[in-house]
């Protein structure tokens, strides 16, 4: 059976001639280097999200030992995590291509009998199934999430980090193993000792060579179609795989991209309405409650700021006027350094109706309960009557639609 041409455990059922071990080594450094890249912005994109500030940061608990590189994230420079972020979703969606031309190309092995020759090769075959069924279910997992299709079972945050570290401890025992042999068969071009070539193989239509152009030429055109949503401007029309990588909605001071709408979010008209909404400020002083018109006669300032979301999408910057965060913590009570907050949102359900931000993210002279962007006041699907806006931090995090400011250690 295992020599019957018609079935895959037989070698001259695979007929391409493309396969070979230059052709899948040449395709396994690119992922070598690409997926260390994509693991460290993912490691940098959690710790933006300050876990262990607060519970209500936390999207991962029990994350154990697997905290133990977190850091303060900071507050500056502003286009931090719009770059992290857009390397982190740009550069997965380009390495598709060629993590599916080498799966193809290594797809003869998992066929291969029998299944285990030793307790080592037994060992071996199931790190291989960690390590393809680890790079699947994370590659699968982030491209839903950067289409807004969250069909996945339970919440991405937990299952894209717990995925990212079974996968990566997998993907390194392959690369030590496996790195010196795919180098020395690219550099001195040695023949298939991997036995990946078809030992009956079909006539070539087209070259190795070709092939991995080929392959090349899809990654750059889906970082054609997706680099647009990170860095903006005229790209932007071309980022046609990113679902906010078409025109700006709408027009005029407003008119740049919106995540969530206020129908999404439950908030209606009487719940932003002047007479009725009221910003709840809670701190040592007590609670002061101050409509729009009493946050007005506060001093005002104004920061020029991008908002860059998990999806990889991010706006140029807007010029976002409003009152400093550090002095609403002046009024609920601090005279000195401010501390950590709590802001809450006045949408009643989902993720991140609630989040809390580090002092230091507080007491930066650009982070603004916004009043207004671009000269207008807010529009009610960018938060209006007021909403957060901090440097550098993801756009989950810049809560709109604010109803409760409570300074604190938390």
């Amino acid at each position: 059976m295992r020599d019957d041409p018609r079935l895959p455990t037989s070698p001259r059922f695979w007929r391409s001639p493309l396969r070979g071990t230059r052709f899948t080594a040449v395709l396994g450094l690119v992922l070598l280097g690409g997926i260390s890249v994509l693991f460290v912005t993912g490691l940098v994109s959690y710790a933006a999200y300050n876990p262990g500030l607060s519970p209500v940061n936390d999207t991962t608990p029990d994350k154990g030992v697997l905290g133990f590189y977190l850091f303060d994230w900071p507050a500056g420079p502003s286009w931090l995590y719009r770059l992290s972020q857009g390397v982190h979703v740009t550069l997965g969606v380009v390495l598709v291509p060629v993590l599916l031309a080498k799966l193809w190309s290594v797809v003869p092995k998992l066929f291969t009998l029998p299944p285990a020759r030793s307790v080592a090769h037994a060992l071996e075959r199931v790190s291989l199934l960690l390590l393809v069924g680890g790079a699947l279910f994370q590659f699968v997992t982030g491209l839903l999430n950067i289409q807004l299709e969250y069909v996945f079972p339970g919440s991405f945050y937990p299952l894209h980090f717990y995925g990212a570290w079974v996968f990566i401890a997998a993907f390194v025992v392959h690369a030590v193993l496996r790195t010196p042999a795919a180098v020395r068969a690219v550099r001195e071009r040695r023949r298939d000792e991997a036995g990946l070539a078809a030992p009956e193989p079909a006539p070539p239509t087209v070259s190795r060579r070709g092939a991995l152009w080929l392959v090349g030429g899809g990654s750059l055109l889906l970082f054609v179609t997706t680099v647009g949503q990170s860095l903006g401007g005229p790209l932007r029309r071309t980022a046609l795989l990113a679902p906010h990588g078409g025109a700006d909605p709408g027009g005029g001071p407003n008119g740049f991209q919106i995540n969530k709408t206020a129908r999404y979010a439950g908030i209606t008209d009487a719940d932003t309405h002047p007479d009725a909404w009221r910003l709840v400020v809670t701190g040592p002083a007590g609670t002061v409650r101050l409509g729009r018109a009493e946050l007005l006669r506060l001093p005002q300032h104004s920061s020029s700021l991008p908002i860059a979301c998990v999806e990889g999408w991010s706006t140029a910057d807007q010029w976002w006027r409003g009152v400093r965060l550090r002095d609403l913590a002046a009024l609920a009570g601090y005279a000195g350094d401010p501390p950590d907050l709590l802001v809450e949102s006045l949408q009643r359900h989902g993720a991140f109706r609630r989040a809390a931000l580090r002092a230091n993210q507080v007491s930066d002279p650009r982070s603004l309960l916004a009043l207004f962007v671009n000269g207008e006041e807010l529009s009610l699907d960018h938060g209006y009557p007021a909403r957060i806006i901090v440097p550098a931090a993801p756009g989950v995090h810049n809560t709109k639609w604010v109803g409760r400011l409570t300074f604190g250690d938390l």
